[in-house]
């Protein structure tokens, strides 16, 4: 039980962290928005707190319990919205912001492929950090940003924001997972 309420908190602490990310992007927008969002992967990195997308490509590699990992994602998307409903009540630019961004995203083969190419980026920057270097986070958030790819609890933060729902967090979140895995699968055998 003690590990349950522990891997809960762990994960609304990584929707916080990048909720804050989102909300500086959403508030400052290019150049300087993608590079101030690597805050929240690092926060999630140095206090080991649990984010879904840095966590699904090492579901195998970790031995993640498949249902922790289920556990991780409902977390991190309900305390993700609902922080973005908070945010939402602060700071109308950020909502006007939010609105338009969401407005952008189709339920098609590009939104897709942009889900599963976040993924494979944010195992690379995860992966890095792991190895010691916080380069990934550093590079790599800002990439995915500028690239327009998509990230499901980014994503989820800005629904919040915006006050609405769409069905294209379905595809994100399953881009997202397997760009991660797909990413692990290519480069374990380097990793042996």
């Amino acid at each position: 039980m003690k590990e349950k309420v522990e891997l809960i908190n762990k994960s609304i602490g990584a929707a916080l962290l990048i909720s804050l990310g989102n909300y500086a992007l959403l508030k400052l927008g290019n150049p300087i928005g993608p590079i101030i969002f690597a805050f929240g992967l690092l926060g999630v990195c140095y206090m080991g707190q649990n984010l879904f997308t840095g966590k699904c490509g090492f579901l195998i590699q970790d031995k993640i319990k498949p249902l922790d990992l289920a556990l991780i994602l409902l977390i991190n998307l309900i305390s993700g919205y609902l922080f973005g409903l908070i945010y939402s009540m602060t700071d109308l630019e950020v909502k006007t912001n939010a609105i338009a961004k969401v407005a952008t995203w189709a339920i098609d083969i590009p939104f897709f492929i942009k889900s599963v190419l976040c993924g494979i980026i944010m195992y690379i920057a995860v992966f890095m950090y792991k190895k010691g270097t916080p380069l990934g986070i550093i590079y790599g958030i800002p990439l995915f940003i500028f690239c327009g790819f998509q990230h499901c609890i980014a994503n989820i933060i800005t629904l919040g924001i915006a006050q609405t729902f769409d069905v294209s967090i379905i595809i994100c979140i399953l881009g997202n997972f397997l760009g991660s895995l797909f990413m692990w699968y290519i480069s374990k055998n380097k990793q042996s």
